[in-house]
């Protein structure tokens, strides 16, 4: 039976947004989901941005996340570290990862390139499942993650704009869109 990782990254940003090179990950939520759609095990870490460390009061009141919390963090070569070491044990059972929409894995690739850095995730298929969901149900457009649990009949559990709280809500997507099973 196949695992799936659900991953969802917070970054750095101001109201209007910015170009996707010049956000930075600031925090790391990944849930490794089974194939029920139970979560078998988690990882969050936050992640010391390099090229702008003060976060915009917007970010902070965006993602609840505070200074404190990314100025006592690792840079993300440390932090993937960890988190490459974490994905390691479950690697032999690991399907594919998923995330919903693509801006995650774009960014993730992106600073994999800035960083140098290798991934277990890099030969691994990647589910944009914001698609998914979108192709599964006949919607005309992709929808928000709130939206989408909606039509679901879920509801959003948690605070919005927490990198495990919201891999986590998108995890529970995933059986919907999924052949999970064997």
């Amino acid at each position: 039976m196949g695992h799936w990782l659900v991953i969802d990254l917070e970054a750095t940003t101001d109201e209007g947004g910015w170009p996707l090179e010049e956000m930075e990950i600031i925090e790391i939520g990944a849930s490794l989901v089974g194939a029920d759609g139970h979560e078998r095990d988690h990882f969050q870490r936050f992640v010391k941005p390099q090229r702008r460390p003060c976060l915009t009061d917007f970010c902070r009141e965006l993602t609840h996340i505070a200074q404190a919390d990314v100025d006592g963090a690792g840079s993300l070569p440390q932090v993937w570290a960890q988190l490459e070491r974490w994905l390691e044990q479950h690697a032999p059972r690991l399907v594919g990862w998923s995330s919903w929409g693509d801006y995650d894995r774009r960014q993730l690739e992106q600073e994999w390139r800035q960083h140098q850095l290798t991934s277990l995730l890099q030969g691994t298929p990647h589910l944009n499942l914001k698609q998914a969901f979108a192709k599964a149900r006949q919607l005309p457009r992709p929808v928000g993650l709130h939206s989408a649990l909606q039509l679901a009949g879920l509801q959003f559990q948690g605070a919005q704009h927490r990198a495990l709280t919201d891999a986590r809500n998108t995890a529970r997507l995933l059986p919907l869109v999924l052949p999970l099973k064997d």
